[in-house]
């Protein structure tokens, strides 16, 4: 059996100045604790504008400072909103590569394409057609990641030249 944490950085109201800073602050002292107590994993989710159920728009950098304070532990990207209107494929595959370097290959990639009307909407992604859209751009985030050179891909929702990704 494996155990680890996850995080949503959830915030309820009333907040003050402070909460964002603290709420971030704590959990990565959790993630700390966590590495040292010998858990396995410390996942953090991507969402967008839901304002009490998650503070954590940009996992990537909460991951990034764990890394910088861990040694042992793996952290993942549980979910990071792959559809392009999100966060372009490239940028997406350019940042797992870094992530893996700062945290000496402890980087575990979970994919998702968003569910909510606040979520969708903001980024003007239809609901109906937001499963191809992740499909999509997952298979060409992996493409990206492996293929040396990367040829390049016109698709139905974003189109990358041909690039060393």
């Amino acid at each position: 059996m494996r155990f680890g944490v996850f995080y949503e950085l959830q915030m309820p109201k009333p907040w003050d100045a402070e909460s964002e800073r603290r709420i971030v602050h704590e959990a990565l002292a959790q993630v700390e604790l966590a590495d040292r107590l010998g858990f396995d994993y410390a996942w953090c989710v991507e969402h967008h504008f839901l304002e009490e159920y998650s503070h954590c728009s940009a996992p990537e950098v909460f991951l990034a400072a764990a890394a910088a304070r861990t040694r042992r532990i793996r952290l993942g990207h549980g979910i990071r909103q792959v559809i392009p209107n999100y966060n372009h494929p490239a940028r997406t595959a350019e940042g797992l590569g870094m992530l893996d370097l700062v945290s000496d290959g402890r980087l575990d990639f979970g994919i998702g394409e968003g569910a909510t009307r606040l979520e969708l909407g903001g980024f003007k992604i239809s609901a109906k057609e937001k499963r191809a859209m992740a499909l999509e751009a997952a298979e060409q985030i992996a493409n990206m990641m492996v293929l040396e050179p990367y040829p390049g891909f016109d698709g139905r929702w974003f189109t990358m030249p041909a690039r060393n990704v």
